[in-house]
């Protein structure tokens, strides 16, 4: 069994659901933190989904990040199993990045 420590990163440039991450087949990744940081002096909310198949689960609904803030959405971490995809919706676009701190167990 092999640890990597990786951590993916976004940019919400739009306000459509975008991939922060894919846990690959075969793996199972344990995200540690996912801190989401608003830049342009505006506050913003964000939404956070984990998608198995065509199910989608909700992490966090509208969650608001203040203006110039970073917030720190997991309090635990949380386990993603192998082809889950891990998605992130700004309410608008060009304000939000998204970083993700991950151990993949393979």
């Amino acid at each position: 069994m092999a640890n990597t420590y990786v951590n993916a990163k976004v940019d919400l440039t739009s306000t459509s659901a975008t991939t922060l991450y894919t846990c690959a087949a075969a793996t199972t990744a344990i995200i540690k933190s996912i801190l989401v940081s608003e830049d342009s002096g505006n506050a913003d909310t964000i939404t956070v989904t984990i998608t198995n198949g065509s199910s989608v689960f909700s992490l966090f609904h509208v969650k608001a990040v203040g203006a110039s803030g970073t917030v720190e959405l997991l309090t635990a971490p949380l386990v993603v199993e192998a082809t889950e995809i891990v998605k992130v919706t700004a309410a608008t676009a060009n304000r939000l990045h998204v970083t993700a701190s991950i151990l993949e167990v393979t």
